[in-house]
């Protein structure tokens, strides 16, 4: 197992630094956090081919893993692009996987926005991510996959949250079609569902790396009792755990990359295992990071405010990272069983 980079991997990584870097900046981030979407950011996404980068090259995407998706999330957390990046690329893989070419094209086209419903059951029965700005959905009804189209009518407003996403319900969702049935139909939806897990850890390391970034260049320069507040080991010594966290779940993400797409025994738990560990790092890099501008952290004018509060939403709007360790523990030692055994 080699976890290092290729060339390939690393022009990726340098590519969507540069698009997120210009595309994706502070000010554009706070004017969409009402809709959680920046639609010219999303027009330069799709022209520049990020939405077909994991899907098969017959299907009309790209060929790549889910290490090259995971490098895009990564620099998409960092500068919070606000466009659907984790729920868009696992659908369209699942389209993919599944052979949907037709459904596909416009969707790798970027006139169609696809997400998944991340929990099982009818999506009307859910809160969906990306439910204010989806054209349509993938979700696993009983022993389905259907692709549920957007209903007619429905209004693109997102709920209002922290975390800038676009999260609305469909109440009453429009056409369904059933793409695939049976045990097969449930292992590949799951694969998606765990896509989900690693692709948002990425992005969160990459949030908690930026917010680690801001929180000690702002220690540089803030001076009290006449020396920057970085030589304090209170300030100091908080970054530096941070920093050798945001090493291991980098590791750990790009570990279950790897036994994903090589169909390791041990993929769904460390795909399980890479969310939960990157959630609680992001989570603490930035309640330093906030905490070390003192009370300015708190304002609206500082942008770590924004890496705050998404830590949290983000990880969130998935699944809570508490009980997301049940399903490491049943994915590693296996289900919790009665009568003593």
């Amino acid at each position: 197992m080699d976890l290092s980079l290729t060339r390939e991997q690393r022009a990726v990584r340098e590519t969507f630094a540069a698009l997120f870097g210009k595309q994706a900046t502070p000010a554009r981030v706070r004017r969409a956090e009402s809709t959680g979407f920046d639609q010219l950011l999303w027009r330069h996404y799709a022209d520049v081919g990020a939405l077909g980068i994991g899907v098969p090259s017959d299907c009309g995407g790209g060929e790549g893993g889910l290490l090259e998706l995971a490098l895009v999330a990564e620099e998409a957390g960092g500068h919070l692009a606000p466009i659907p990046v984790a729920e868009t690329a696992a659908g369209a893989r699942l389209l993919g996987r599944l052979g949907e070419k037709e459904l596909l094209g416009p969707i790798l086209r970027g006139s169609v926005i696809v997400s998944l419903a991340t929990h099982p059951g009818p999506v009307s029965q859910q809160m969906l991510v990306d439910g204010a700005i989806a054209d349509a959905v993938l979700a696993l009804d009983g022993e389905s996959v259907v692709y549920v189209t957007r209903p007619n009518g429905l209004p693109k407003t997102a709920r209002r949250n922290l975390g800038g996403l676009p999260l609305a319900p469909w109440y009453a969702p429009g056409a369904t079609t059933v793409l695939a049935e049976g045990d097969g139909a449930r292992t590949a939806f799951d694969a998606a569902v765990d896509e989900v897990r690693v692709l948002r850890a990425a992005a969160l390391i990459g949030l908690a790396s930026a917010a680690v970034g801001i929180g000690s260049r702002y220690a540089i320069v803030r001076e009290a009792f006449g020396q920057p507040i970085g030589m304090y080991q209170a300030v100091a010594h908080p970054f530096a755990d941070a920093v050798t966290a945001l090493d291991g779940a980098q590791l750990l993400v790009r570990k279950a990359c790897w036994a994903m797409d090589s169909a390791h025994d041990d993929a769904p738990a460390l795909a399980a295992m890479a969310f939960v560990f990157a959630a609680e790092t992001a989570y603490h890099a930035t309640t330093h990071s906030l905490h070390v501008h003192g009370g300015y952290g708190f304002m609206e004018e500082y942008d770590i405010q924004l890496y705050y509060r998404r830590a949290k939403a983000w990880a969130a709007a998935f699944a809570d990272p508490r009980r997301e360790l049940l399903t490491v523990a049943d994915r590693r030692f296996g289900p919790v069983t009665t009568g003593g055994r």
